[in-house]
């Protein structure tokens, strides 16, 4: 006679079909990353392969010197894909259009970081920065800025600060506001741009002499016990 606790073919299959999807379940989430789907890590995989493509056929000696074999440049490609993750493909594709624009030197991963975070007008260096911030005319806001960074790191050094000290102490205060701030952008942070303040477009006209008499006459009035 049989256990009651020996499944049945019918029941150790279907256990074994369940366990089979889990194993595949949990394999997928591995391969893709937390919170992340496949399709989207084969997009960055693809945008990957462009990129690899691009500087390859832009510096071609350096390139075939910093990767000389498949296995070097699969590592090398694995090594990126996990420290671009923040970026987009596209923002991934234009990072590398700039490395190609802006230098004669193949990118290492921490320039590729900078170049995919930084937009167009890339990161200034921090003394540039800092003169930048000092030197902008007030409303603060409204300057067109070379990167939202730049003010960013201005407002959390308190522009009164930085107006009413010298060099040798507002830098520094600036600096590591700046270094903080830029590190959160190299880690995919897209900073909020400064709130423009809206100029009055119809400003009130000056009173008349007769207008400002009775403008006093209403308020002594107003005022009287």
């Amino acid at each position: 006679m049989a256990s009651r606790n020996t499944p049945t073919p019918t029941t150790s299959a279907a256990i074994t079909r369940e366990q089979g999807t889990a194993q595949s379940s949990t394999s997928s989430r591995t391969q893709t990353g937390s919170g992340e789907s496949q399709d989207a890590l084969n997009e960055k995989k693809r945008a990957l392969n462009e990129v690899f493509g691009l500087l390859k056929l832009s510096y071609h000696n350096q390139f075939n010197s910093a990767f000389p074999d498949t296995e070097t440049l699969n590592h090398a490609k694995r090594l990126w894909l996990e420290s671009l993750a923040a970026f987009s493909p596209v923002e991934i594709v234009a990072g590398a259009k700039r490395a190609i624009r802006q230098s004669e030197y193949l990118p290492t991963v921490h320039k590729m970081l900078q170049l995919c975070a930084a937009g167009d007008n890339g990161l200034p260096d921090a003394r540039a920065a800092y003169r930048e911030a000092c030197n902008a005319p007030s409303p603060k806001a409204n300057y067109n800025w070379s990167h939202p960074a730049v003010y960013h790191a201005g407002r959390d050094s308190n522009w009164f600060f930085l107006a009413n000290n010298a060099e040798s102490a507002a830098f520094p205060v600036f600096a590591e506001h700046y270094r903080k701030i830029c590190a959160r952008v190299l880690e995919g942070e897209k900073l909020p741009a400064p709130e423009q303040l809206r100029l009055e477009e119809n400003p009130s006209k000056p009173l008349t002499k007769e207008e400002n008499a009775q403008k006093m006459a209403a308020l002594r009035a107003e005022f009287d016990i």
